[in-house]
């Protein structure tokens, strides 16, 4: 017998309605936010700097932040997670955990963030239900249509555009793909990732990119909430 899938409820269509509405979303480790590796069970995070970061993103125009960090502990993502939940919640923006989705159910984020090696969709389904956004690395055309065409995905990126660090060893995929998804018949939102910054961000927008996945261009701004605007002003409102 095959059961129905079940509606999202208001939650599920705030959080859908809110990721439509996003242009910039930011991904962010926790290296430089630990003042003590592994002090005791969890490493030492300064509550108060990352607290700082989250809402200077936030009020600087980032519609999404996700955090990401492989070289952490469960215990220290879950307790950096938990406080990226609500400064999201006080600027009416989105939380995004990656990878986990045991942390992402346990901290309550409103976005889980998985590559092609991670869950399967129904796999992350089965442990997330229908009210938490769901989102798809992609890197060829075959991937963008398969995301695209997968009714549990809610958003996909394609990249990187450029190589960067943040994923060492994996090619460029330039902004062809870019184009390739904004030419698509479909309203599932995507966003470019990858090297992206204020000096090149016009390549992606004349791409036919209108949504950006970022880090250098905010993690290592000085003024966070000014690089935020400054990417925000290239983007569609």
């Amino acid at each position: 017998m095959t059961t129905a899938t079940p509606e999202p409820t208001h939650l599920g269509q705030l959080r859908r309605e809110r990721l439509l509405a996003s242009r910039l979303y930011v991904c962010t480790d926790l290296q430089r936010f630990i003042t003590r590796p592994e002090a005791g069970p969890v490493d030492e995070l300064d509550f108060e700097a990352l607290r700082s970061f989250f809402a200077e993103a936030y009020a600087g125009g980032v519609d999404i932040i996700q955090v990401r960090d492989k070289n952490v502990s469960a215990r220290t993502e879950i307790a950096a997670l938990t406080l990226l939940k609500e400064v999201a919640d006080e600027y009416a923006g989105l939380s995004a955990a990656n990878d986990r989705a045991d942390l992402a159910l346990i901290t309550g984020v409103d976005v889980f963030h998985v590559g092609q090696e991670d869950l399967a969709t129904d796999h992350a389904r089965a442990i997330l239900g229908d009210d938490v956004i769901i989102g798809r690395s992609c890197r060829s055309l075959t991937q963008v249509r398969e995301a695209d065409s997968d009714i549990g995905i809610d958003y996909y990126c394609t990249g990187p555009v450029w190589e960067t660090p943040t994923k060492p060893g994996r090619a460029a995929v330039g902004t062809e793909l870019v184009a390739q998804a904004a030419g698509l018949e479909s309203v599932k939102p995507f966003f470019a990732i990858g090297g992206i910054n204020t000096e090149n961000i016009g390549q992606v927008t004349g791409a036919g990119g209108d949504r950006v996945v970022v880090v250098r261009a905010v993690t290592q701004a000085s003024d966070v909430a000014a690089a935020a605007r400054t990417l925000r002003e290239h983007l569609p409102a």
